[in-house]
């Protein structure tokens, strides 16, 4: 019989894409939800409510072989204060891996992410022998989960993806999808730092790769597409999509970064203009090949988008 996964977060961006293609790969799903919600006929349900505080959990993980956790708080709302992150994504995660090592789950897999390791930025290749530096109290929730994880008697894995682009995104990716979407000229032309992205189709591979994995794995890996864009290269892709030119000025980068200051903006423009290079070369060994290129991911995905 086909391994059984206790899915959470299957109603979120990224839960919903594996609630559809981890069947496709050959595993059962079973979704761990807060309420009742409409499934996919290859995924069943159980209801134990707030991840915090879950319920009927023994009966929730009966049979169930591995669990993948992709339930968290997001830096998608602003002003979510420290004490939010850690009782969402750090307390929350070790207690539902608590549970699943008193059910026999096999193994524990944690979609944590590369804020875990890293600011916006990085000089350099960033893999997992990088040192764990994250910037922010989401980072720091998720690192602080990974080391959770890693004091429990229980076979472990933490992804840390790059930022993910598929149907539905919010956030950097929407951003510049809303931007590629006007018929403005862009002053962008100049941002070709090299900034990694990963596609939902990668990321569910990634999560496959690491569920039918024979031997134990205790440790955490980077995941990222292996091509690598500036920004300048993402909207160009998704205005191929939409069946229209580039229309990239090319403003020197100084300027632009003047502007983004005095626009109290510093921020946004170091996550445009800096570099974030991810190398999964590690979880490549697993046996890991990411099927989708990011140029023809983004294009398709303004195609789709409209």
């Amino acid at each position: 019989m086909a391994p059984l996964i206790a899915l959470t977060g299957a109603t979120g961006f990224i839960g919903r894409h594996l609630l559809q293609a981890l069947p496709a790969q050959g595993f059962r799903v079973r979704a761990l939800l807060r309420r009742p919600a409409a499934l996919p006929a290859e995924a069943t349900g159980a209801v134990i409510g707030d991840i915090a505080r879950p319920q009927n959990m023994a009966a929730a993980l009966e049979g169930v072989d591995a669990i993948v956790h992709s339930a968290a708080l997001t830096p998608g709302l602003t002003g979510t204060p420290a004490d939010d992150y850690r009782a969402m994504n750090t307390e929350a995660t070790v207690a539902l891996a608590r549970a699943a090592q008193r059910a026999g789950v096999k193994r524990f897999v944690f979609l944590s992410s590369i804020r875990a390791q890293a600011g916006p930025t990085v000089a350099g290749v960033l893999t997992e022998a990088s040192p764990e530096a994250p910037e922010s109290e989401y980072g720091r929730s998720k690192l602080a989960a990974e080391r959770g994880l890693a004091a429990l008697d229980l076979d472990w894995v933490a992804l840390r993806p790059a930022l993910v682009y598929g149907p539905g995104c919010r956030g950097n990716v929407a951003e510049l999808l809303r931007l590629s979407r006007s018929s403005w000229p862009l002053p962008f032309g100049s941002l070709v730092a090299g900034r990694s992205l990963l596609a939902l189709e990668n990321l569910a591979g990634a999560v496959a790769t690491v569920l039918a994995h024979p031997a134990p794995l205790r440790r955490a890996f980077v995941v990222a597409d292996r091509d690598v864009l500036g920004v300048a290269a993402m909207i160009a892709a998704m205005r191929r999509g939409l069946g229209r030119p580039p229309g990239l000025v090319p403003i020197p980068v100084p300027l632009l970064r003047a502007g983004f200051a005095a626009a109290g903006r510093t921020e946004t423009f170091r996550r445009l203009a800096e570099p974030l290079v991810v190398d999964a070369a590690a979880l490549a060994g697993l046996g890991w090949t990411p099927t989708v290129a990011t140029a023809a991911g983004l294009e398709r995905l303004a195609r789709d988008a409209g």
